[in-house]
């Protein structure tokens, strides 16, 4: 018979890692910051590991958790815009007003006094859709 047996360690295998949205994080991290909120429980609420909630915490702290930037929209410059003279402004009016251009589902709001050749712009673009 023979003495020198060896151990055989049989070890379980890992799943695969879990992958979180940054803007979970972002939600379970500023639940974290709440007044009187324990980690511990609402990391075991959202069924993840309270030490991998305080790694979100301190990316958190040191920017690592950005939010999510805003859409853009296309832009696209025409060379050729329609020059149609714009009226005078009434003397004595006041500089300070309101503009809103609804143009389907786009909404744009100007305050104060905005620049007449962007308007001119903005209005021929939205002339030729």
């Amino acid at each position: 018979m023979d003495t020198n047996s060896k151990a055989v360690i049989v070890s379980k295998p890992r799943g695969p890692y879990r992958h979180h949205e940054l803007a979970l994080k972002r939600l379970i991290v500023e639940e974290t910051l709440q007044p009187g909120a324990s980690v511990a429980r609402i990391a075991r609420k959202h069924g993840i590991n309270a030490n991998q909630v305080f790694l979100w915490r301190k990316a958190y702290r040191e920017g690592l958790l950005p939010e999510p930037s805003p859409a853009l929209l296309p832009v696209t410059l025409a060379s050729s815009v329609a020059t149609d003279p714009l009226p005078e402004p009434i003397s004595g009016s006041p500089a300070r007003g309101c503009l809103t251009v609804e143009f389907g589902q786009i909404r744009l709001r100007i305050e104060g006094h905005p620049d007449p050749e962007v308007l001119r712009l903005l209005l021929a673009e939205l002339r030729q859709r």
